[in-house]
């Protein structure tokens, strides 16, 4: 089953509660970050783009904890970088799951192996494996030659020793529709992971590649070209089937970013895991000082051409609850993949875009450098011989 039964009865139930109870804005999952450092510099990719001092810092066990708490979100993503360069990794996994959260560890696998030991296998963990396509194109992704291979053999000793297994395909321009498809049979049929998690790739301001990031109105054609060549096949997607008719142009939604708020070492990040526009010491003070209006496609020039699942899935899955019927026509009938698409977001009003980044590493290098300067003076005060009273 692409997602545990007992997952899909608590995620429901949680949404359902706090529609009743009339609360506007819940998490649904949150994206714990716990280090930007990865073992991987991939083109498309605008999350290690830090400095050293930067890239060192990572959430402690019990930072990590508290967010997991406070947040309160029933699942937990646990991006990076590359989080089992942690070294208390296993620690955190192992803490939250005691928590009864459900757990998606997203990994390029390249330590996964090696890494297995420290964790058990269980309905509420899933290593959500990076792989960007078959072979040629994975590789070409991530920029190193021999990452698929490394990953495929992970994840086929991760499954033999009872471990859930996802991958996770970000989709770029150029990839052709065809191999995407034969991608997803290998996927389902050679591999046998529980489920696949595909999106089309979030234009990083600090990505090294700009040249191949998706409109919208090309991943609608990509995406319709992908799930045509896939009718009749059994492809398990961990995303609900309104969030892949949404990619394939037949849905209107707009983006909800507190769905998935992310934690990470410069606090709770406004507006969203995708964009980095300020930082809250907690998930309270985020959900209520982030102007949510102003963001999202339509209204941010940032948001202009994103379509990614960590801010469309939340729409979806509330839309899943809100119109049983439209989910479960999409379910039996499959996506559409001809006709016309949904009406497209005036882009025209939407505010310019504002450059933050700069700011924020300034700010927390002063932070870490403080951080530092006291703690040098504990240690020489600890080193400075007692006297004796008078």
């Amino acid at each position: 089953m692409s997602v545990p039964l007992i997952q899909k009865i608590r995620v429901g139930a949680y949404i359902v509660g706090k529609k009743l109870s009339g609360e506007k804005r819940y998490p649904l999952v949150l994206m714990l970050e716990p280090l930007f450092r990865c073992n991987l510099a991939c083109p498309g990719c605008g999350k290690i783009d830090y400095p050293p001092e930067i890239l060192n810092q990572r959430l402690s066990v019990d930072e990590c904890l508290q967010a997991v708490d406070e947040c309160g979100a029933p699942m937990v993503s646990i991006p990076g970088g590359e989080p089992l360069i942690h070294p208390e990794i296993g620690e955190i996994v192992s803490e939250i799951i005691a928590r009864k959260k459900f757990v998606y560890l997203c990994t390029n696998a390249l330590l996964l192996k090696k890494k297995l030991d420290l964790f058990t296998p269980s309905k509420y963990l899933t290593f959500s494996v990076h792989l960007d396509g078959l072979e040629e194109e994975h590789d070409h992704a991530v920029d190193q030659p021999g990452t698929f291979k490394r990953a495929v053999a992970a994840i086929k000793e991760a499954r033999s020793r009872g471990f859930r297994v996802n991958v996770n395909a970000t989709v770029f321009d150029g990839h052709p529709a065809e191999r995407l498809a034969a991608f997803f049979d290998f996927a389902t049929d050679e591999l046998g992971v529980e489920a696949i998690t595909v999106s089309p790739g979030y234009s990083y301001e600090r990505a090294p590649d700009q040249q191949h990031f998706l409109n919208r109105a090309k991943t609608k054609e990509l995406f319709r070209d992908i799930f045509a060549r896939g009718a009749g096949k059994k492809w398990r997607f961990s995303q609900s089937s309104l969030f892949l008719d949404f990619l394939a142009g037949n849905q209107d939604f707009q983006c909800t970013p507190w769905g998935n708020p992310t934690r990470n070492v410069f606090g709770w990040q406004k507006p969203c895991y995708l964009i980095g526009e300020g930082y809250t010491g907690s998930f309270r003070a985020l959900m209520e000082e982030t102007d949510w209006d102003s963001y999202g496609t339509g209204r941010y020039e940032k948001c202009a051409d994103c379509m990614v699942h960590c801010g469309y899935e939340p729409t979806a899955a509330e839309h899943s609850l809100s119109r049983p019927w439209a989910a479960l026509m999409v379910k039996l009938r499959g996506i559409r993949t001809t006709g016309p698409m949904a009406p497209e977001i005036d882009l025209t009003k939407a505010r310019p875009a504002q450059y933050m980044f700069d700011r924020h590493v300034q700010e927390k290098l002063r932070e870490i450098r403080l951080a530092e300067e006291a703690a040098s003076e504990v240690r020489e005060k600890g080193r400075q011989p007692a006297t004796n009273a008078a």
